[in-house]
C-alpha cells in the first residue's frame, strides 16, 4: 500500500525543492557576506554598462528616444538596474541572516519587479537567439560572442532571480503593477517597433511568446515568492 502522508511529503519536499533551488547556507555567504556581496554589486553594475553600450549602440539607440522611454526599450538593462536595487538593500543587513532581510510594500515591489524582469529576460533571449539559430550560430568571434556569450550571460538572470525570494517578499499589489509593467513594455516593444535589436523582423510569433513569457514570470513571481505580512 502507498503512504498517502508520505507521498504527500515528498510532494511537498519536490516543490519546496523549487521554489528555494539553493541551500539557504550558500545564499547566506554569497549575499550575507559585505566581500561576495559586494562583488555581485560590482558585477551587476558592470553588466547593467555593458547593456547599455549595446543599447546606445544599437539601431534604433538610446540617442534616437526620450529619456523616459530608457527603461522600457533597453529590457536587459533595466533587469540588470532593478536587480542592483534589489542586491543593494541587503547593504544594512549584513551580519543578520539574509532569509530575515526587513521587507514593506515599497521593497516588495522592487523585489517583485526586479525577479520578473530577470526571469521574462533572461527566458525571452535564449528564446530569440533560438527561433533564427542559422543567424547566430556561427565560430566567428563576432558570432561565437553573440550566440553563446549573450545567451550564458542571460542565463544569469535566472540565477540571480532564484535567490531574490530567500529575501524578498511580494504582495498581490506588486504582482499586479508587475503584469501590468511587463503588458505596457510589451506594448512598446512590438506596438512601435521598439524591440531589443535583431539580427531579424521579430513578428508576431516573438511578439506572442513574449506576452506569453510576461504572464511565466509574474506567475511564477506569484508561486515562489512568500508574501509581505505573512509568516508562512
Amino acid at each position: 500500500m502507498t503512504d498517502s502522508s508520505g507521498g504527500s511529503n515528498a510532494g511537498r519536499g519536490w516543490r519546496s525543492r523549487l521554489r528555494r533551488p539553493f541551500p539557504e547556507r550558500w545564499v547566506q555567504y554569497y549575499l550575507g557576506n559585505g566581500a561576495s556581496l559586494g562583488w555581485l554589486l560590482v558585477v551587476d553594475g558592470a553588466a547593467f554598462l555593458l547593456g547599455v553600450s549595446f543599447y546606445v549602440h544599437s539601431d534604433p539607440s538610446l540617442n534616437d528616444l526620450s529619456s523616459l522611454a530608457y527603461p522600457l526599450f533597453g529590457d536587459s538593462p533595466t533587469a540588470l538596474a532593478l536587480a542592483t536595487l534589489s542586491v543593494a538593500t541587503l547593504l544594512p543587513n549584513l551580519g543578520r541572516r539574509v532569509t530575515e532581510a526587513p521587507s514593506n510594500r515599497v521593497l516588495a515591489l522592487l523585489h517583485t519587479l526586479a525577479f520578473v524582469w530577470l526571469v521574462k529576460y533572461g527566458l525571452w533571449t535564449a528564446v530569440a537567439l533560438n527561433l533564427r539559430p542559422d543567424l547566430y550560430v556561427g565560430f566567428t568571434p563576432a558570432l561565437l560572442w553573440e550566440y553563446w556569450g549573450i545567451l550564458i550571460t542571460h542565463l544569469f538572470f535566472l540565477l540571480q532571480a532564484a535567490v531574490i525570494p530567500y529575501y524578498g517578499r511580494t504582495t498581490r499589489e506588486a504582482l499586479v503593477a508587475a503584469i501590468v509593467l511587463l503588458f505596457v513594455n510589451d506594448a512598446f516593444d512590438y506596438g512601435l517597433g521598439l524591440y531589443p535589436p535583431l539580427r531579424y523582423e521579430a513578428g508576431p510569433l516573438l511578439a506572442g511568446i513574449t506576452v506569453v513569457l510576461s504572464v511565466v514570470a509574474v506567475a511564477t513571481a506569484a508561486w515562489v515568492f512568500d508574501r509581505h505580512g505573512t509568516d508562512d
